[in-house]
């Protein structure tokens, strides 16, 4: 356990360090990244000095109630930092009082506890008592909800902000929340394990140990990897039209008949024209081209059955891959990848699959077979 603390320290020290100096080199413009990184490098200080005093204290040998303590006293604002850095993130700097009130109270509730348990056993502060052990147990159920309250907003950011990128961009870009969507498991796992595990001792707690470091180097190694990309810029531009989109759609009288009937007609002309297979466009750049204005093309979308102009461009682009595999069946996945429009290979077979429910090669092998069977 000794050595898996000093492992510890010395990971989430370097971890901080590549936060607070590092990082700022590639992305000190972006006020937002700022913050959050300062929320994570935080959290990282936090984690680095509760295996320093669990290191050199020597909680764990001195027996669980010990340990416990104080990991609800550092870990429990460790945790509102990333949370936090997260939820940053998603809304870019919008955030409240009831989303850092809970947290503030449920801290305050978790220190009246343990300063209850203390005065009522009436022995030292790092002695196992019943009191203690029911003051934390009270504590671990605080922190417990605490988090599965913010991991509930999380959740529901990254449900929009995937809406948002699916009615402005040309291609399913949830790579772009993979770090996020993980980071939120991750949180929430650890609130739904850690005041289970965190009672236990023996290899139970030391697999955990490991996979508990694992994780937070995950994290954090990961929102260093989001920072550098421009991913977070391509966020801000989707949501922003996605906003501008409803707002017009609210000002502007509903489309009628006439209306429904020229935005089918432009969009049948623009797909004849292969509008569609040109690769990363956007919803205001399929809007000019087509010559109507964007949100009543958003709103003509959410009539079909993809609803998301992602969505619907994805499915032109595979019934077009189908019929150039017909047609070509030399063809390379490459080229019917780079011909329909799809920004690469892998993201082309795993889309294929995902609408068909087959590989490119065994719909060809499918197509090939039926055609034998209905010449012969």
């Amino acid at each position: 356990m000794e050595q898996m603390q000093f492992s510890a320290i010395v990971l989430m020290t370097l971890l901080t360090l590549a936060l607070v100096f590092l990082l700022p080199k590639w992305k000190s413009w972006d006020p937002i990244i700022n913050k959050a990184r300062r929320l994570m490098a935080c959290g990282s200080a936090l984690l680095a000095l509760q295996f320093v005093l669990q290191y050199t204290l020597g909680l764990r040998a001195m027996g669980v109630t010990q340990a416990v303590l104080l990991n609800l006293v550092v870990f429990v604002p460790c945790s509102c930092l990333f949370t936090f850095a997260l939820l940053y993130l998603q809304r870019h700097d919008r955030l409240s009082r009831k989303d850092w009130l809970p947290w503030v109270t449920a801290y305050l509730i978790i220190l009246v506890m343990l300063t209850v348990g203390y005065l009522a056993s009436g022995q030292p502060l790092l002695t196992d008592t019943p009191e203690m052990r029911w003051a934390e147990i009270v504590g671990c159920v605080v922190y417990f909800l605490v988090q599965l309250r913010s991991t509930y907003f999380c959740f529901r950011n990254m449900r929009q902000m995937r809406r948002a990128l699916g009615e402005y961009y040309d291609r399913d870009l949830s790579e772009m929340l993979r770090w996020m969507k993980n980071s939120t498991l991750i949180l929430a796992t650890i609130s739904v394990t850690a005041p289970i595990v965190i009672f236990m001792s023996g290899w139970i707690l030391a697999i955990y140990g490991i996979l508990f470091i694992a994780s937070i180097f995950y994290l954090i190694f990961s929102f260093v990897c989001y920072a550098v990309s421009n991913n977070n810029e391509l966020l801000k531009v989707a949501e922003k039209s996605a906003e501008e989109s409803e707002e017009h759609e609210k000002a502007a009288p509903e489309m009628d008949e006439k209306d429904s009937q020229r935005i089918e007609k432009a969009v049948k002309q623009w797909i004849e024209a292969g509008g569609y297979l040109h690769n990363g466009i956007t919803v205001q750049q399929a809007a000019d081209n087509m010559h109507v204005p964007r949100y009543q093309l958003t709103a003509w979308l959410k009539t079909t059955e993809q609803e998301q102009f992602s969505h619907w461009l994805t499915r032109l682009r595979i019934e077009e891959a189908k019929r150039q595999m017909l047609a070509h069946p030399e063809w390379s996945n490459d080229t019917i990848a780079e011909y329909c429009g799809f920004g690469s290979r892998s993201y082309f077979q795993t889309v294929f699959r995902k609408q068909t429910g087959q590989t490119p090669s065994s719909f060809l092998e499918n197509a090939c077979v039926e055609k034998s069977d209905n010449i012969m």
